[in-house]
């Protein structure tokens, strides 16, 4: 398996903030949205990447995050 980016427990206080009571949460609830959010992440972070090169930038600005989640139809 390959090694995490994203902690898991911030994952699991995001699932316990999107519900309306009081939750519990598995390891592997918490390690499969962490996995769809990292492949999320990574699409948006690459596609982001390819609106700076084009702008002619190094320095990924949150434009670019915005243009790429439009791209990716993910707004």
């Amino acid at each position: 398996m390959a090694k995490k980016i994203l902690p898991l427990a911030p994952v699991e206080r995001l699932i316990r903030a999107a519900s309306e009571g009081d939750i519990r949460v598995s390891e592997s609830a918490r390690s499969a949205l962490t996995d769809e959010l990292e492949k999320i992440g990574m699409k948006i972070a690459k596609e982001a990447i390819i609106e700076t090169k084009h702008a002619g930038r190094k320095t990924v600005k949150s434009e670019d995050i915005k243009r790429a989640l439009d791209i990716l139809k993910l707004d």
